[in-house]
């Protein structure tokens, strides 16, 4: 009888998530709920309800009214502010992903995006070039910058054989105390200790624009946000480029074995994820920020390595997923004023998040090995049965 009743529990559990492409769907939401549960428990053990803690990520992200707002703002006004830091988490994330697909690992996305933004900073940022002039200018240096750094990874990686994830970590390193360097002693606020704030002709989010009687941030970059998530989508599933960049990934021996450049895939791989990491610092540094603080890496660049992961490195998935990540990190200080949970409540999901999803590929061999042998036991009912009518 118990066997019975674990066979249709696994059998129902099966059901639920479904053959190997549905699994791209429910294995990541699978990881989503067992974080919040878990999260919800960590609130309970505090004494607070996960009902109202919840709730009060979402109205720190101007998903939710809350109950009472300062003169000139509103749900709006916290709505914009959401869209603006979730921009570069979009970006990151993609970079991350981009390079995922060409079976590398990108854990240099947070120094790509400090030296991108650093030079578009103290090139654009701090010129007098008109805001027509300056915006589109501010991207495309970002994007030069960015593509530069991935492919010096890229090129380590094929040139000598330097693990991508070394190369990476300190080049982050590097990048963190050279600018720290400079930012200390030709570029730093007196007041503030971080690097002189870019001009408003070059900053990619526009402040205090009137909306309905509240003053609120536009972030211009979220629209080409949205624009590369698609072009990434349709690059790696529609192009041959983008093919030869996924057979490197599954397997670069069998790829060169058929021809493709294995090299050049890297070293493309690289330059791409380098841009977008770039475009994520053009809209951190230079939209949500509008300054750099020294010797401190964004957590963006990090973050975005779970947002990778449960997104399952899909361009359609990571904006499901970042929208996710952004409200419970930007909702964690409303969450802290309001009902006094800690904001490393956040963190902490977060980091929930990334180990449910990054056992992924445990539980799709568990499910897959579940399912044979359910199919298994299957075979042998159905041979014990025959074999009984034939000995009748």
């Amino acid at each position: 009888m118990k066997k019975r009743k674990g066979n249709s529990l696994s059998q129902v559990f099966l059901t639920i998530m479904g053959d190997e492409k549905r699994q791209n769907i429910t294995i990541p939401l699978f990881a989503i709920c067992l974080s919040l549960i878990a999260g919800a428990i960590l609130m309970m053990v505090l004494g607070k309800n996960p009902v109202d803690g919840y709730k009060s990520l979402f109205q720190g992200c101007g998903l939710l009214m809350k109950k009472n707002y300062a003169s000139g703002k509103g749900m709006l006004t916290d709505f914009m502010s959401y869209l603006d830091i979730w921009t570069p988490m979009i970006f990151a994330a993609l970079s991350v992903a981009v390079a995922y697909k060409a079976g590398l690992f990108n854990i240099g996305v947070s120094g790509q995006m400090l030296i991108g933004g650093f030079i578009a900073s103290i090139t654009v940022g701090y010129s007098g070039l008109p805001a027509v002039a300056a915006k589109p200018l501010v991207i495309l240096v970002c994007v030069v910058v960015g593509a530069l750094a991935g492919s010096l990874i890229g090129l380590l990686k094929y040139k000598f054989n330097i693990n991508e994830v070394v190369s990476a970590i300190m080049l982050n390193y590097i990048f963190q105390y050279i600018i720290s360097f400079f930012i200390l002693t030709f570029y730093v606020n007196p007041i503030t200790r971080q690097s002189n704030p870019v001009g408003e002709n070059a900053r990619l989010t526009l402040q205090n624009v009137e909306i309905a009687g509240m003053k609120t941030v536009i972030p211009l970059g979220f629209i080409l946000a949205l624009i590369a998530a698609a072009a990434i989508h349709y690059f790696i599933n529609h192009t041959r480029i983008g093919f030869e960049l996924k057979a490197v990934g599954a397997n670069k021996n069998a790829a060169t074995y058929a021809g493709i450049n294995a090299n050049k895939s890297i070293m493309l791989a690289m330059a791409i994820s380098g841009a977008l990491a770039g475009l994520a610092g053009a809209t951190y540094y230079l939209g949500y920020l509008s300054s750099i603080q020294p010797k401190v890496l964004a957590s963006t660049g990090f973050d975005s390595i779970a947002v990778c992961l449960l997104g399952n490195s899909n361009p359609i998935g990571i904006l499901a997923s970042s929208f996710l990540v952004t409200i419970i990190s930007k909702g964690s200080m409303y969450m802290n004023s309001s009902i006094g949970l800690p904001q490393e409540i956040a963190s902490l999901i977060t980091g929930l998040m990334l180990l449910f999803a990054a056992c992924g590929v445990y539980i799709r061999a568990r499910l897959k090995r579940t399912k044979d042998r359910m199919a298994q036991e299957k075979r042998w009912n159905k041979d014990a049965k025959e074999g009984k009518e034939d000995d009748r």
